[in-house]
């Protein structure tokens, strides 16, 4: 038996909308540098308006994860890895909590609470909390790309120095409608995430221990988080890429998330939409298997706490 066992009973939606956030945090924690140089990589070879600080890198500044990681290390500082961290963890915990916490009790309400679960169900419940959790978390996930793709060398000039600072000049300069910026295209990138990432875990999960291949315990978890993060890399790059051009573009830049996708196909061709898959696959496949690890052995630690609690002395 590796970490704590499968309890009788079944953890609550509190107990899951807890967990899921403080996993997705604690995932967000070990990847994040990942994250940040994938950001680079897929914003690498776009034209940015003059004066944001930010320096467009068409010329191949970075090449590859690593590279990147070791450019960035070299010119800015290892603390540029960790750029928009605040705001990363601000999202996953009103992000995370919503898509991931909430997921099985709307894939219930769905099918009425009955036994078998269809893939339209579970990908319904993908969907919809997916675009839930936008709604809520998006302006924390437009302040985190601004930061990460924002540049730290000497002498340029930075856009945002702190959050809470970059929350106020985005909704200064750009209005409300700012911080909601990109909400179409991360609705949609999420909504493929959550279908990809979510139901292909729940269905390998389930088919693992269906086939009693593996116990429900840590080698289960972590052959289904594996297998998630390689499917929704795959499925969601293209997006993914999209929603982080348009969301780090000056205004006006872009009149849309469709144009925007439109003139990287026509400027840059079809491999512009897997620009950054290494690092994209690395973070999401690592993310993955943290979280659903960290996120299952905690939803059994607050039950076990909870159960306990309520006992009588």
């Amino acid at each position: 038996m590796v970490g704590l066992k499968p309890l009788d009973v079944a953890p609550t939606a509190g107990v899951k909308f807890v967990g899921a956030g403080t996993a997705a945090c604690i995932a967000d924690l070990i990847t994040f540098p990942l994250d940040t140089a994938k950001v680079r990589l897929q914003i690498q070879g776009e034209s940015l308006t003059l004066g944001t600080g930010l320096r467009a890198a068409a010329a191949g500044q970075y090449r590859g994860v690593f590279g990147t990681i070791a450019a960035m290390i070299r010119t800015e500082g290892p603390r540029s890895l960790y750029s928009g961290l605040v705001a990363g963890l601000q999202r996953q915990m009103s992000f995370a909590s919503v898509r991931i916490g909430l997921y099985d009790s709307v894939k219930a309400f769905y099918t009425s609470g009955a036994e078998h679960v269809g893939l339209g169900s579970r990908i319904l419940a993908g969907c919809t909390t997916g675009a839930m959790a936008v709604t809520f978390a998006q302006p924390t996930d437009v302040v985190k790309v601004r930061f990460q793709a924002q540049q730290r060398k000497i002498g340029s000039v930075k856009r945002y120095t702190g959050t809470m600072q970059a929350y106020r000049i985005i909704a200064r300069e750009e209005g409300m409608r700012g911080l909601w910026k990109g909400t179409g295209p991360n609705i949609t990138r999420n909504a493929v995430v959550n279908c990809a990432e979510l139901v292909t875990y729940d269905i390998i999960k389930d088919a693992i221990i269906k086939y009693k291949l593996m116990t429900d315990n840590l080698p289960c978890h972590l052959t289904s988080a594996f297998g998630a993060g390689f499917c929704t890399t795959v499925i969601a790059s293209p997006v993914d890429v999209v929603k982080t051009r348009y969301m780090n573009s000056a205004p006006g830049q872009y009149t849309s998330a469709l144009r925007c996708a439109y003139l990287m196909f026509k400027t840059e061709g079809p491999s512009a939409f897997y620009k950054g898959f290494v690092p994209s696959f690395l973070r999401l496949g690592s993310w993955n298997i943290v979280m659903f690890v960290t996120y299952e052995q905690l939803k059994r630690a607050f039950m076990l706490a909870k159960l306990s609690w309520a006992s009588p002395q």
